[in-house]
């Protein structure tokens, strides 16, 4: 195997990527690398006009979403790792080759969630297109289905 000397953990709330907090921080605790976390506030909501977001001013989720990097940071700093936040605001399929490149990464962490075709389809989701747009190693971190 590879040895892994940057590792970008792409990291929010859900429970997916939880998971891929818990699995990196092992992994970059054993490999001793350099660890870069990424929490992407996703603005296709606003920018498509929909009904709930102009409920919601953009920086109150912003700041929710700053809150939830530092949360994982502070989750990493408890288990002796030493992390470096980004925050980003777009589309996860754009942020995330785009940090991968710029910190020169050998391997992104992400959480996967399971969903139906139709869901994929309606929400206009393809993740295989992550894999296409970047040029390292990247780690699905998989939930157990609920049962």
């Amino acid at each position: 195997m590879s040895s892994f000397s940057r590792v970008l953990l792409c990291y929010d709330a859900t429970r997916e990527g939880q998971r891929a907090l818990g699995e990196a921080a092992a992994l970059v605790e054993q490999l001793k690398a350099e660890t870069h976390v990424l929490s992407i506030l996703n603005n296709s909501a606003w920018i498509q006009g929909a009904d709930i977001t102009s409920a919601v001013p953009f920086d109150v989720v912003s700041n929710a979403a700053k809150d939830l990097l530092q949360e994982g940071l502070k989750k990493l700093e408890a288990r002796g790792i030493q992390a470096i936040g980004h925050f980003a605001v777009g589309d996860p399929l754009d942020q995330i080759p785009f940090f991968a490149k710029d910190l020169n990464v050998d391997l992104i962490v992400v959480g996967h969630r399971h969903s139906t075709r139709l869901a994929r389809w309606w929400a206009g989701k393809n993740d295989g297109l992550l894999l296409d747009r970047v040029s390292c190693s990247v780690l699905v971190a998989m939930c157990p289905d609920r049962q």
